[in-house]
């Protein structure tokens, strides 16, 4: 009996090792288990990322061959150092850093040892590799920006870091992602997906070929072509006509929501973040806290709206009732309330409705409507929660649920908001500074350029975003779908006739073009800052929206001009030439496209460092640009005119 147990314990001790051999070489040779084979190499095979055009079919990012030297610290037998660094020209603490790095990440997988090497360099090291054991050459591609201009709208790819590994375990260390624009926005599409190689090793750790004839390699999957949105023409002529200047060009077609043009500045060129020196060149970028050039002003800079939040005021105004549009208001050359008095630049004694007001910008007329919203049911709290929920309905104080990288929320007050200021009782006279977009109204250059286009369609808008087609798919539904505000249609005649006069005769009367029905609005906004912990008066922000024709609008815009003293003065000769560009192709208000290129603002941006006094609401001389500076501006306009035509 005891023969037989011994007998029977041996058979099932055979059977169950030759069944798990079984199950680990057939069943279980799945990509995980051969992930974890250390009898086995990984050598991953990365596709080309999709490229990238703008709305007219321009090739805007394409891709160029690269070469990583690739290292398995636990295969790396005793070398030539010196050699080795010569050849990757790089020093030894260098060589020993970097191979920490890779050990500490993984002994047994593979890391990226060097980036980017030159084809030449390339050539010369492939022929000495086999004398350095444990590193091998990976090819890939690397983004080839096929344009100077759209930094912040293309971003740039870079290096995973341990975060995003630990996230995503599609990336391995050494790997490319999208770190901004659309390159971060439209990643999971442009990438594609690696195909991989299994590779069999003997005992002496040596190649002797594919993992069973290669039944489990990969091939990669080449990534989606995609056309953006973006005119890559009026891109480049709005970063233009930006130059010296700070701030955010937000262009949009009301039509479809699709952004026409997304300028922030101070800009870049989007090719200095690619190849070798990109940790270089992005560390200059990320240190200037000046300029903040990374900083995407069109999207992420909050600001006080004013003057243009008014039409917003009068739309709000006419759907609660509170008043028609041919009721007028006496303007004292502004508007008096408690023991305070909100300063206006009409004459004493004008009387406007709600046409002139729009005109003339009359702070009077939007104080005495912002009011009588409020204070509608005599009940102030109830009154700005209404307001409020008006104002949201046009994409004000929230995201905007658009397919861009980077954002900010801005600020639509209501009573909740408020609670923490005045706890118990609360009157619209608290509050009048919102009457004229300032006071704790915020908005960002696309909010806004958003509200002028739901404007123009009179009472709805799109989604603004950045993506016109992707490679075999439809748009989701969010940008095609309308969103409508909360203001009846018929209230929107009145406000655009405003708009329009603005063009006419009114604040932006000096910047008409012909034959285009342009619908306008100036903005003046007070510009404080902190320096040395005091508050400070800066000089005035600069700010302008408008949309064109009046009827069938292909274009509505808004520019925000950090420091450009007045509405009309940079703001509105930006859009007004950016609307031509966009609607006629060529420009016959050279005498504004002239005076952009001569100008600049740097000097007024050097004040808060340099010590020297601001003009507010001044008129100091502006800062000429030097001779050599503004031909080479002239050099790139020609060359964008010739691309137009």
């Amino acid at each position: 009996m005891r023969q037989f147990l011994l007998f029977i314990s041996i058979i099932l001790v055979g059977v169950l090792f030759i069944s798990r051999l079984f199950y680990l070489q057939v069943y279980n040779s799945d990509t995980q288990t051969l992930y974890e084979d250390n009898a086995i190499r990984k050598v991953y095979d990365y596709p080309k990322r999709g490229f990238v055009y703008d709305r007219n079919g321009e090739l805007l990012v394409a891709n160029q061959p690269s070469y990583d030297v690739m290292v398995i610290p636990r295969e790396v037998e005793p070398l030539d150092t010196l050699e080795f660094c010569s050849l990757l020209k790089i020093d030894k603490e260098k060589f020993i850093k970097t191979y920490q790095k890779a050990k500490r990440y993984s002994p047994r997988l593979p890391s990226v040892f060097v980036s980017h090497l030159s084809k030449e360099d390339y050539a010369v090291l492939q022929e000495k590799m086999r004398k350095f054991e444990g590193f091998y050459i990976q090819k890939r591609s690397l983004r080839n920006y096929e344009t100077s201009i759209g930094a912040n709208v293309l971003g740039d790819i870079g290096e995973v870091n341990n975060a995003i590994i630990r996230k995503d375990p599609y990336y391995k260390m050494g790997d490319l992602i999208g770190k901004q624009g659309v390159e971060a926005s439209y990643e999971n599409i442009l990438r594609g997906v690696k195909g991989i190689k299994f590779i069999q090793k003997d005992r002496f750790n040596r190649n002797i070929g594919p993992y069973k004839e290669g039944k489990f390699d990969t091939i990669p999957e080449q990534g989606k072509d995609i056309t953006i949105t973006i005119d890559a023409q009026l891109q480049a002529y709005g970063e233009l006509l930006m130059k010296n200047k700070r701030g955010g060009v937000i262009a949009i077609e009301p039509a479809t929501g699709e952004i026409l043009a997304m300028v922030a500045a101070p800009t870049y060129n989007p090719n200095i973040l690619v190849g070798r020196d990109r940790s270089k060149s992005f560390t200059k970028l990320y240190n200037d806290s000046i300029a903040k050039p990374l900083f995407n002003r069109s999207l992420q800079g909050v600001y006080e709206p004013g003057s243009p939040f008014k039409l917003m005021n009068a739309l709000i105004g006419l759907q609660e009732d509170v008043l028609t549009p041919e009721e007028t208001v006496t303007c004292y050359a502004g508007y008096k309330y408690g023991n305070r008095f909100m300063k206006c630049h009409c004459n004493r004694g004008t009387r406007n409705n709600m046409i002139s007001g729009i005109q003339r910008s009359c702070n009077a007329y939007f104080a005495t409507t912002y009011r009588k919203i409020l204070d509608k049911e005599n009940n102030a709290s109830k009154g700005i929660d209404n307001w409020s929920k008006h104002a949201k309905s046009f994409g004000l104080g929230q995201f905007l649920n658009n397919d861009l990288y980077v954002g900010q929320k801005g600020r639509i007050p209501d009573r909740a908001y408020y609670k923490r200021i005045y706890p118990k009782t609360f009157y619209s006279t608290y509050t009048i500074s919102n009457a004229i977009g300032q006071g704790e109204v915020a908005t960002t250059p696309i909010q806004l350029a958003n509200m002028v286009a739901a404007i123009a369609n009179r009472g709805h808008y799109y989604t603004p975003h950045i993506i016109k087609n992707i490679e075999g798919e439809t748009l989701p539904e969010q940008f095609t779908k309308p969103k409508y505000t909360t203001i009846d249609k018929q209230h929107f005649d009145p406000v655009i006739e405003g708009m329009l006069q603005v063009y006419k005769k009114g604040t932006a009367a000096s910047l008409q073009v012909k034959d285009i029905d342009i619908c306008g609005k100036t903005g003046t906004v007070e510009n404080f800052v902190k320096i040395d912990s005091l508050k400070t008066q800066l000089t005035d922000h600069s700010i302008f929206v408008a949309f064109a024709p009046k009827d069938n609008p292909k274009i509505a815009i808004a520019v925000f001009v950090e420091n450009g003293y007045w509405g009309s003065r940079f703001a509105g000769k930006v859009a007004s030439l950016m609307i031509e560009k966009h609607i006629k192709g060529n420009i016959t208000r050279t005498d504004l496209e002239e005076w952009l290129l001569k100008h600049s603002l740097e000097k007024e941006y050097a004040k808060p460092y340099s010590g020297e006094p601001f003009k507010i609401n001044g008129y100091t001389t502006l800062q000429i640009v030097e001779e050599q500076e503004y031909y080479k501006l002239k050099k790139e306009l020609n060359r964008i005119n010739k691309s137009t035509n």
